[in-house]
């Protein structure tokens, strides 16, 4: 009893966790955290059901509160939803913001389609070193052959733009580049 008393209430609390292997400790914890988690996948599952069943008011609604709280793929469907103007008003501007947010944490779609925009200089400025930069990115991620491919052929488009020095600039660009998760 007196062993208890000197313990804080955490370190008695947390007592027989000392006894198992840490796997069994985080095997807990994600079981814990898990319900957020999956609750936040399931709302982006029926998102991008939604929007692939061209429901795009529920796609919004559903994808929305996923995009502002920093979920990569739930920003790229939105800002596809703004460039094409469904379920929300057409607006490149917007597009552009929701595929920057996304193509900086790495999302390979919305880097493609950044890429596309800064080409056109549609919703950003347009500049090529920009647009060959998330296309390098986007090329490089990987993706189904039939979306490589696609995707090879409008980076080497853009490059056909583009100038020796330029083209060494963007692959500075591409290659300084990282990943940021948004917090």
């Amino acid at each position: 009893m007196s062993a208890i008393r000197s313990m804080s209430a955490a370190a008695w609390l947390c007592r027989p966790l000392r006894r198992l292997p840490a796997i069994a400790v985080l095997a807990a914890l994600v079981v814990i955290a898990a319900p957020g988690y999956a609750s936040a996948q399931s709302a982006l599952r029926r998102g991008e059901a939604a929007l692939a069943r061209q429901n795009y008011a529920a796609a919004v609604a559903l994808l929305s509160p996923l995009a502002q709280a920093g979920n990569r793929d739930a920003q790229a469907s939105l800002g596809y939803l703004y460039e094409i103007g469904r379920g929300v008003p057409q607006d490149e501007t917007q597009a552009a913001l929701w595929f920057r947010r996304a193509a900086e944490q790495g999302q390979p779609f919305a880097q493609y389609q950044l890429g596309l925009l800064y080409d056109k200089g549609r919703g950003v400025p347009q500049d090529v070193v920009e647009a060959e930069k998330w296309l390098i990115l986007a090329t490089a991620a990987g993706a189904p052959p039939e979306t490589a491919e696609e995707r090879k052929r409008m980076r080497d488009a853009v490059r056909t733009k583009m100038t020796r020095g330029e083209i060494a600039e963007a692959r500075m660009r591409a290659l300084a580049w990282l990943p940021r998760k948004e917090k």
